[in-house]
């Protein structure tokens, strides 16, 4: 069986920069591109943000370009989905569709996977005013009622973010109490453009082409009503593809792989992580691709010295 000097799990921007580097190095990495190809920029439409293009690029077609870049250079693509992983000592072997794979080195850049509320007329609107990233997409609903489901840190960080661009935005909970930080909170109660609705849910997103409005739920009384606005955008956390490292790499309490501070380094030895699988900060596409970049680096020096 072929022993690799490099692969790499996960096609998303951090992966395919990974390839990038690795492949110019002459490492000629594998890239094993899982279950979603392309990664979370695959469900996103206009992309205004990244650097290099002047005018807005759809996401698949971003990561199609940095797909034929890396492939341009030598990198070698496998849609296999890998299931099972033996990470310890000198060569790393996993597991995938039937297949076995063994390199020296190993890039995790398996991202994260948004969570939604798992109705029907979301999965319509993605991409179409239906967001999960106020960062990439807050600038397209300038003057706009935003609604905002969530409420932890993050979902009032999204909502002060997306006060800069909307008219007003409406943070939409469950409960009758936040889980956000006492600062956050005060931050969000201040802010005169942030309204609360209480021990609500979203039901239904209104729209056909792009979204109209969002049918709440009172989880109280029961009563339904429909609020008029332009974008939805969901903030109730990510959950990090790690599930198949457990017990083999380090990860935080939320499963995000931890990485030795400035590098990419796991505590595995010739195992290396980069993007989203290790970033509950920013996630964005250009600092998943900085990382993946180190990522390369590092495995091309740690193959160099052993």
């Amino acid at each position: 069986m072929e022993t690799r000097d490099l692969i790499i799990l996960g096609s998303g921007p951090a992966g395919l920069t990974a390839a990038i580097y690795a492949a110019r190095a002459d490492l000629k990495p594998l890239v094993l591109e899982g279950s979603q190809p392309g990664g979370q920029l695959t469900i996103t439409t206009d992309v205004e943000n990244y650097p290099g293009f002047e005018q807005p690029i759809m996401g698949p077609e971003l990561m199609d370009v940095m797909k034929k870049q890396a492939a341009r250079f030598g990198t070698e693509f496998d849609f296999a989905h890998v299931e099972r992983v033996e990470l310890e000592g000198a060569v790393k072997t996993l597991h995938a569709d039937g297949k076995t794979y063994r390199a020296r080195t190993l890039i995790i850049a398996t991202g994260a996977t948004a969570r939604w509320l798992g109705i029907p007329s979301e999965e319509k609107l993605k991409g179409h005013g239906v967001s999960a990233c106020a960062t990439c997409d807050g600038f397209f609903f300038r003057d706009q009622v935003i609604v905002v489901v969530g409420g932890g840190d993050t979902a009032l960080e999204e909502a002060t973010f997306l006060t800069k661009f909307g008219s007003e935005v409406h943070v939409v909970h469950r409960r009758d109490e936040l889980r956000a930080s006492k600062a956050m909170q005060d931050r969000a109660f201040k802010n005169p453009k942030i309204k609360f609705i209480w021990n609500t849910i979203v039901t239904h997103v209104e729209g056909d082409r792009k979204v109209s409005g969002v049918r709440l739920k009172d989880v109280v009384t029961g009563k339904e009503r429909t609020l008029d606005c332009g974008g939805l955008f969901i903030a109730i956390g990510h959950t990090p593809n790690t599930e198949i490292f457990k017990g083999q790499v380090a990860m935080d309490e939320n499963g995000y792989l931890v990485i030795e501070e400035g590098t990419s380094k796991t505590n595995v030895k010739g195992v290396f992580a980069a993007g989203d699988v290790a970033d509950h900060v920013y996630r964005q596409a250009v600092t998943a691709a900085g990382m993946g970049c180190m990522a390369a680096l590092d495995a091309e020096r740690y193959l160099g010295g052993h």
